[in-house]
């Protein structure tokens, strides 16, 4: 019988519990051999935010500038924490992170772009962390909603948990 998980994308919003998350992704891995996708996507600056950019910042180059450094940015975050993440793995656990064939950083609608790249990819689960009730719960948690309702494949959302060591 074929393995029914043989390739993971793990969306990771740089959150407290995408660490979580990453670890129920491993361990899927782990015990099926399956490939890990790594995904971050960049919300797109909302209008507003875009409007008072361009009034403080004249010069189009520095705005283009200034956007390629804040992907630059999230792109070092991201290799940061990975690289936090796989050094807690000793022994065999430790040959988990050879699973990881690929750490992507995108910009786009986060939901839409999860849903595109697992397709493109050919991944059988999608992996993401859900939120803590508050502000970001009611943007943060629309994307892992607008995952579940429009996937073709299993999702797991790994549920928040206060209290767990941050990564």
């Amino acid at each position: 019988m074929k393995p029914m998980i043989t390739s993971i994308l793990f969306a990771t919003d740089l959150s407290h519990n995408s660490t979580l998350a990453l670890r129920h992704a491993a361990s899927l891995a782990h015990a099926t051999g399956a490939e890990i996708h790594v995904l971050h996507v960049n919300e797109p600056i909302s209008e507003d935010a875009r409007i008072t950019f361009e009034m403080f910042v004249l010069n189009e180059e520095t705005r283009k500038s200034a956007a390629r450094r804040r992907h630059e940015m999230v792109k070092q975050i991201l290799a940061e924490r990975q690289a936090r993440f796989w050094a807690s793995f000793e022994g065999d656990e430790a040959k988990i992170r050879d699973q990881v064939t690929s750490v992507e950083v995108t910009d786009g609608h986060p939901a839409e772009v999860i849903l595109r790249r697992s397709v493109e990819l050919g991944c059988d689960l999608i992996v993401l962390g859900a939120h803590d009730h508050g502000f970001s719960h009611t943007f943060l948690g629309t994307v892992a909603k607008r995952v579940l309702r429009r996937s073709q494949i299993p999702t797991l959302v790994v549920p928040y948990q206060n209290g767990e060591d941050e990564d």
